[in-house]
């Protein structure tokens, strides 16, 4: 089975195998990344926000922006393995037990991939949104979203109130 499915910058052809995987937290801790978009600031590896400076001054932008570029990083990473994966496993199961297992198995790959297709989607629009001005900043009510909620939640797009 073939199937084709877009992804944020092209269409990538896949091979469904039986293969899973299981969800894997990325890792937020901050780190270069070579291809990302210049940081003005410099944070050092131990900064957190919090609640005694300016909300959404630069250094907490360049740290919600490196926490999603890292995120990011970790999604393509994992869809790139995967897709590896589909692509070198081409079983074909005698068994007709075994066969729909394994179909099962190639479903559930693929509706994980496409949550992470949509992630993805609502982390460059978080990144969007950074470079706009609004990040951080509730969309119903204009107030701004708490720090904790952004830490646990960065792509938050309401205050915990608004939602």
């Amino acid at each position: 089975m073939r199937i084709v499915f877009a992804t944020f910058e092209k269409l990538i052809p896949v091979i469904v195998s039986s293969q899973t995987t299981r969800y894997k937290p990325p890792d937020f801790s901050p780190r270069v990344l070579g291809s990302g978009p210049s940081m003005a600031v410099d944070i050092d590896e131990t900064y957190k926000p919090s609640e005694d400076e300016p909300f959404m001054n630069e250094r907490q932008k360049d740290y919600f922006r490196r926490k999603l570029l890292v995120w990011k990083e970790d999604i393509l990473r994992e869809s790139r393995e995967t897709l590896a994966a589909l692509q070198n496993e081409s079983e074909n199961h005698p068994d007709l037990a075994d066969r729909a297992s394994s179909e099962t198995d190639r479903a559930i790959e693929l509706r994980a991939r496409d949550r992470q297709r949509k992630l993805i989607a609502k982390i460059d629009s978080a990144l969007n949104r950074i470079d706009e001005g609004s990040y951080g900043y509730c969309e119903e009510t204009g107030e701004p979203i708490g720090l904790k909620r952004l830490d646990a939640r960065p792509i938050a797009t309401l205050s915990i109130e608004a939602q």
